[in-house]
């Protein structure tokens, strides 16, 4: 008898342990923050950015500014939160993005199916494509893709340029990636690369006359996959990407957002025509 009650004693305890842990966990879930809660207490939006025309630099006074800059800005304001930007490497975007290093992922962000699995959209504002830079001495040269059998070709890691690259089999022969979009440019102006494949918002910005790629071109009769920019957010984050697709309908309607297109030379990749 006694075995039995001391047993008994023992099966309730456990049972009344188990629950209270129960109640205790129950209580942590109940006062844990949702994302945009977390944001709306700190009262800033970290923005993972890396530094490229037009979208984030530095002007002739060091101040960032760029159509990225100024949009994340805007739309902020809407939002009720100072934006804080941050750069970041662009190979490790999702890690920094889901260890909460930074809250979005805001600097001509492609869209695809793998980052799909990864994160939440917000509606896409720009399209863009890939395309191949090239120094003009080589233009009669290089005049397609099949003219560039055997040049040496290279992109940013982890970009949709690399993507594109690695997607066609005369680029991929001789291709070595490299850590940003404006080494590519770096490259092929020193020589040591002959194809550079970078966006097409970057390159119209970057190269040609009155720029410091005056020697650089983009070869016209190349387009390379037909992609889309948006901000990158938390996979289990509606509430703000819904909060940033508000917003941004908002700068639509209200024209801003095509004003600010049409400030960095960017009307003729402008989503929302």
């Amino acid at each position: 008898m006694k075995k039995f009650l001391a047993a008994f004693l023992a099966a309730a305890m456990s049972v009344f342990a188990f629950a209270g842990c129960n109640a205790d966990e129950n209580a942590d879930n109940a006062g844990q923050k949702t994302d945009w809660e977390y944001i709306q207490e700190k009262g800033k939006l970290t923005v993972g950015i890396t530094y490229f025309e037009p979208m984030n630099y530095f002007d002739e006074n060091n101040e960032l500014t760029g159509f990225e800059t100024e949009f994340t800005k805007a739309v902020c304001e809407k939002l009720g939160v100072e934006p804080e930007f941050q750069e970041i490497d662009w190979n490790n975007k999702v890690f920094e993005l889901n260890s909460k290093t930074i809250d979005v992922i805001w600097n001509g962000m492609t869209i695809n199916d793998e980052l799909a699995k990864e994160m939440l959209f917000s509606t896409p504002y720009i399209n863009n494509r890939q395309v191949a830079v090239i120094k003009k001495d080589n233009a009669d040269k290089y005049k397609d893709i099949a003219s560039m059998e055997g040049a040496s070709v290279t992109a940013e890691v982890g970009s949709a340029g690399e993507t594109a690259v690695l997607n066609d089999s005369v680029l991929s022969k001789n291709y070595t990636g490299c850590a940003a979009q404006k080494d590519v440019l770096i490259e092929i102006k020193a020589g040591t690369t002959e194809v550079g494949v970078i966006d097409y918002v970057m390159a119209n910005a970057s190269v040609g006359e009155g720029t410091d790629y005056s020697d650089l071109m983009i070869v016209d009769s190349i387009e390379l996959t037909p992609e889309q920019y948006a901000v990158g957010i938390r996979k289990d984050d509606k509430e703000l990407q819904s909060k940033i697709n508000a917003a941004i309908q908002e700068m639509v309607d209200e024209g801003s957002l095509k004003a600010l297109c049409e400030k960095y030379d960017l009307l003729d990749v402008y989503a929302f025509k």
